[in-house]
């Protein structure tokens, strides 16, 4: 059965749970240029994995899944800076990256689907 809706796609529910994940360890970080730009980048995740679902095509449902990749990495590049700013530990780092990982592992097996 097809998916009907993107609510239903494991890869934007899991974004969204890194996304609330993010927010909550860097609620309380002063840098707010940092917190803004990371925050922006993990919402961007499910957003692009909404957006491309409701376009017209596979193709362009790919292209959006591929930008929603990018912006996973553009989060564990912040969160890579984030450790050695002292902003969260290495154990938060490892977790949060390993949390990442797995959303951009889920969205190139959907992508894979769409081929």
């Amino acid at each position: 059965m097809a998916i009907q809706k993107f609510e239903d796609i494991v890869a934007w529910q899991k974004a969204q749970d890194l996304a609330v994940e993010i927010y909550a360890v860097f609620r309380t970080t002063k840098d707010f240029g940092f917190r803004d730009q990371i925050c922006r980048a993990v919402v961007s995740v499910s957003n692009n994995i909404a957006e491309g679902f409701d376009r017209s095509s596979p193709a362009d449902f790919k292209r959006f899944l591929y930008i929603a990749i990018a912006s996973c990495s553009e989060v564990k590049s912040m969160l890579h800076l984030a450790e050695k700013l002292t902003y969260i530990s290495v154990e938060q780092k490892e977790n949060l990256i390993m949390k990442a990982d797995e959303v951009s592992k889920i969205i190139r097996g959907l992508i894979k689907s769409l081929t």
